[in-house]
């Protein structure tokens, strides 16, 4: 699944309603002062690159505890650490909103940051080093963060190109003829000092969206993948791994058709969404190259597992997929997660969903690595709602209506001095 670029829309919409109520307001008479009623634990408004300042309400305890919380849960020594992220934008944008995730949750760590290259040409996926400086600068702040990179192995890799073309370009590509370009790629991440970048290369290759998909030639598609491999590894001082993420089931191709190798694959990922409309999780467990196949496939090469994207997706707002995900990952330690977090999959930059997002909250908040409580498939209190506090004393609040209400983070009131 591509990441989203363009979610601004219903938020310009927000805006402007609350300033046409706000411009009708200020008509009817003198306004000594503007103020926003907040609830006691608001969602995220839209992020920016301010780190927030820490308030009483915004670090408040959830209010649905873990099940069956043990603090006393820890990584064995010497194993590394499951990391838990979150994709919010691919851009610099994406990095400046991480620390206020981080925030809503309590402070919990984001250990991974997720981001894509764009495939429209092949100077995107040389990585300019405008675009990947800043994810390499917070790669660089802590020791054990990790840096997940998305790289498309053909250009014009969403613009809709026939199987015949893609056929062809594969077999350029197993023939060696973009190997350069993967060579500018890797010699830019060791450049910057990311040289332990986790590579998911050719991401959904079962599918049928994307220029690198593998379905119209499987085997090309291996040896081009090979070739990749073995030219990034080839220059000096890298130290990447390369993720292999099919998308859940078999879709236009099953996965295992396309896996090039033991080699030249160090972790086995799954993109998996709460999809199709109707399914349920345990449905999504069982299904031919579901969730149970992919654990079972890693664990037979010998390889970790990884979820680069997952979320909520044709079945709303549901908590229970939501808590499950959660427990299915709790007890087969993918090496990381990254949530995607936009609408219609996301818990924070996504008002739709209340009941997932605070589900995945109360899961996660303050979460670290050395405090991994397990969660278990239990159903789903229903969270609720936070209470409003009244509004300062002469202070008139205006009714906008939920939705706006609901962007604001609570009531916006005038203050009018009529003496």
């Amino acid at each position: 699944m591509a990441p989203q670029h363009k979610r601004a829309g219903v938020r310009r919409l927000a805006l402007g309603a609350a300033a046409v109520a706000a411009s009708a307001a200020l008509a009817s008479g003198p306004v000594a002062g503007v103020g926003v009623a907040r609830a006691a634990d608001p969602r995220a408004p839209a992020p920016s690159p301010t780190t927030p300042v820490a308030t009483p309400s915004a670090l408040a305890p959830p209010v649905v505890p873990l099940p069956s919380a043990s603090a006393s849960a820890t990584t064995p020594a010497g194993e590394e650490a499951p990391a838990f992220g979150v994709f919010l934008k691919s851009d610099a944008r994406g990095v400046a909103r991480m620390p206020l995730f981080s925030h809503w949750l309590g402070g919990a760590e984001l250990r991974a940051g997720h981001t894509y290259l764009p495939g429209h040409r092949w100077r995107d996926i040389e990585g300019s080093a405008d675009f990947l400086k800043v994810w390499a600068h917070w790669r660089n702040k802590k020791a054990d963060r990790m840096l997940v990179l998305n790289v498309p192995m053909q250009e014009r890799n969403e613009e809709g190109v026939s199987d015949g073309e893609v056929r062809r370009l594969l077999r350029q590509g197993a023939a060696g003829e973009f190997d350069h370009h993967f060579r500018v790629l890797a010699e830019r991440l060791v450049e910057l000092k990311v040289p332990d970048t986790v590579i998911v290369l050719g991401w959904e290759m079962n599918g049928t969206t994307y220029t690198h998909r593998c379905g119209p030639d499987p085997e090309a598609w291996k040896k081009y993948w090979n070739r990749i491999v073995t030219t990034m590894r080839s220059v000096p001082g890298q130290k990447f791994r390369f993720d292999f993420t099919p998308s859940r089931g078999v879709d236009a191709v099953p996965w295992t058709k396309c896996y090039p190798g033991d080699d030249t694959v160090d972790i086995i990922g799954m993109d998996s969404y709460d999809q199709p409309a109707g399914m349920s999780f345990e449905q999504q467990v069982k299904e031919p190259y579901g969730l149970q196949h992919h654990v079972d496939f890693a664990k037979a090469h010998g390889k970790p597992i990884s979820y680069p994207e997952w979320g909520l997706f044709r079945n709303g707002d549901n908590a229970e997929y939501m808590r499950s995900m959660l427990a299915w990952m709790e007890e087969h330690k993918p090496l990381y997660n990254t949530l995607t977090d936009y609408c219609p999959h996301g818990v924070w930059q996504c008002g739709a969903n209340p009941r997932s997002s605070h589900l995945y909250r109360s899961a996660l908040f303050g979460r670290t690595d050395h405090a991994t409580p397990p969660l278990t498939p239990t159903p789903t209190p229903k969270p609720t709602p936070p209470s409003t506090p009244p509004p300062p004393a002469d202070c008139t609040p205006l009714d906008l209506g939920s939705w706006v209400e609901e962007w604001l983070g609570g009531k916006l009131c005038l203050r009018f001095d009529w003496w």
